[in-house]
């Protein structure tokens, strides 16, 4: 297998990190990654408290299953819950947030090791002086939130000159070729988000799995469209499908409803979640994530099988090159 300085850091067989992505990416995701030998990652929920934290992650989690993570996302992070996830799994993610040492410190605290997402250089550097372990550069190919407005190759060369620590590549990653691209660049392993939207343990709602594995080269677009949204406060940027952002346009009232232990709620037109499950109305027009890479999206399987091909084909892809 492929091993890097990602994998020899956190004890992976492989150097891929399935990337965070709220209820579309259940913990059975992040299980069925982890024991595919690769990192699963869950999501804590914005603003979580220690105490409701832990239980759910000793609901979630399983050590035994491989290497796990658990990610933080906006500035509503209370340290005593990171030091909760760094107690729980083997590396605490952050994203959406100002690099800040009190967090690393409480993610060492618990023994985790800590990832964090960046978009541009200075946010790279910032992460790697408070004590990031690794970080992840995010191009603006990816899916979702984007942070920066850089490419990813160039960003990938640009913070490698100027960290000593592991760093992935995110963004537009979603077939072998790209991971080996990526790899002969120079990072230790790459964050994959849109290609675990179609696997068989995902919690992506059937009509967003349709238009993934609908959409072509040029299918996305990044986009205020979808603004109602925690993360949209400071930057209202996110890469969805284009054909959401056409359907959304014609939407005359509320988008739809999602199940939540306190009944139904509405959803208005424009907002940020992507549609899980429990979600229901005009999935066409919500807020449809996916990243550059979507073409290659041509089918649901296993997360396990996605893994594998993955990295047995960027495997040979290098002994080729």
């Amino acid at each position: 297998m492929l091993s890097t300085r990602f994998t020899e850091l956190v004890g992976s067989e492989i150097p891929l990190q399935q990337a965070p992505m709220g209820l579309v990416a259940p913990p059975g995701l992040a299980l069925a990654v982890a024991r595919a030998g690769a990192v699963g990652t869950v999501s804590a929920p914005i603003g979580a408290e220690p105490q409701a934290l832990a239980a759910q992650l000793d609901a979630q989690l399983d050590v035994s299953a491989g290497v796990l993570a658990v990610n933080f996302i906006t500035e509503q992070v209370d340290p005593a819950a990171v030091a909760v996830a760094g107690a729980r799994a083997r590396i605490v993610d952050f994203f959406w947030n100002t690099p800040h040492a009190k967090l690393v410190d409480a993610a060492h605290e618990g023994g985790a090791l800590v990832n964090w997402q960046v978009g541009s250089l200075p946010e790279a550097v910032l992460a790697v002086e408070a004590g990031a372990d690794l970080v992840t550069v995010q191009g603006r190919e990816a899916g979702g939130h984007v942070r920066g407005d850089t490419a990813l190759l160039p960003l990938l060369a640009a913070v490698l000159r100027a960290v000593d620590v592991p760093v992935l590549a995110a963004g537009g990653i979603a077939e072998p070729r790209a991971l080996a691209a990526v790899l002969v660049a120079g990072a230790a392993g790459a964050r994959i988000g849109t290609r675990f939207l179609a696997v068989s343990e995902s919690g992506t709602h059937p009509e967003y799995v349709l238009a993934l594995l609908a959409a072509g080269p040029e299918s996305t677009e990044i986009t205020d469209g979808f603004a109602e949204c925690p993360m949209c406060a400071t930057s209202p940027r996110a890469r969805v499908l284009r054909s959401a952002i056409e359907a959304v346009a014609a939407v005359e009232g509320e988008v739809g409803t999602v199940a939540t232990g306190a009944g139904d709620q509405s959803l208005p037109p424009r907002a940020g979640l992507p549609p899980h499950k429990d979600v229901h109305g005009q999935i066409h027009a919500m807020a449809l994530y996916a990243g550059s890479g979507v073409e290659h999206v041509t089918a649901v399987r296993p997360a396990a099988e996605v893994v594998r091909e993955l990295a047995e084909g960027a495997e040979s892809l290098l002994r080729s090159w």
